[in-house]
């Protein structure tokens, strides 16, 4: 599945990202080293995830991370 991150919030990419893996807040949270409720907070805006996490986190989960330059 691809998706346009550009399309989506933060919060949103990441619970996407969560149910591709199809696992648990409390899973999802273990396999990069966060706790259900670090996991949770994110999803609903509460906190942020820097992006050297997030890179990490696609990498654990196998999520292929583009950067695309756009011509207007």
């Amino acid at each position: 599945m691809k998706i346009n991150a550009n399309n989506y919030e933060a919060k949103d990419i990441i619970k996407i990202i969560r149910e591709w893996t199809e696992l648990s807040q409390t899973k999802f949270g273990e396999s990069i080293n966060r706790g259900r409720d670090s996991i949770n907070n994110i999803e609903n805006r509460r906190n942020r995830m820097y992006l050297n996490d997030f890179l990490e986190m696609c990498k654990i989960h196998n999520i292929k991370v583009t950067i695309e330059k756009v011509k207007k």
